[in-house]
């Protein structure tokens, strides 16, 4: 079952973590989270699973920053969240969407235990302008039933910025 709004108010601080935390950016069963001001954007054109793939950051500045369709713009959230007991899934906001931006390509579940902030991967329909700090998406949770073992990967625990596909190592321990 998806936790409601204040289920969520009643868990944070105990199995929901979200830093900073406003409450005014609580909805019926979910929570707002905001655009940082970084992108990172592959440099080429042409990427490998097999390696990694440079990608140059970007600043989005005050007056905004226009973002090319079919162009990957990997982003993040300003906010940590730690998340243990519970599932948690990221969404687009529909303000957002209705404007023809994906702020998930694929990868909106996370993972019960999952600590760090959310790499966003930001895809447009046309050009659009964006803004650093703009509620750009929205968090909710799950309940998980059911013994698990909550997430440890390496690859993505405890990060501390944007993060860009580390699919690689997956083949370098299959060596």
């Amino acid at each position: 079952m998806i936790l409601s709004g204040k289920e969520i108010e009643k868990n944070i601080g105990k199995d929901i973590i979200i830093e900073p935390y406003d409450h005014r950016r609580l909805n019926p069963n979910s929570y707002n989270l905001s655009l940082c001001n970084e992108l990172l954007v592959y440099e080429n054109r042409e990427l490998d699973m097999k390696i990694p793939n440079p990608a140059k950051k970007i600043i989005i500045p005050e007056e905004g920053l226009l973002l090319e369709p079919n162009k990957l713009y990997l982003g993040r959230t300003n906010e940590y969240t730690r998340t243990e007991n519970m599932v948690p899934m990221l969404e687009g906001r529909s303000s957002i969407g209705r404007l023809g931006i994906f702020i998930h390509v694929t990868a909106g579940f996370g993972d019960v235990g999952f600590s760090g902030f959310w790499t966003l991967e930001i895809f447009c329909i046309q050009p659009i302008r964006i803004y650093p700090n703009v509620e750009i998406c929205q968090i909710y949770y799950h309940d998980i039933h059911g013994e698990y073992e909550p997430y440890k990967s390496g690859k993505y625990q405890n990060n501390t910025g944007i993060q860009p596909s580390l699919l690689y190592k997956d083949f370098e321990n299959k060596s």
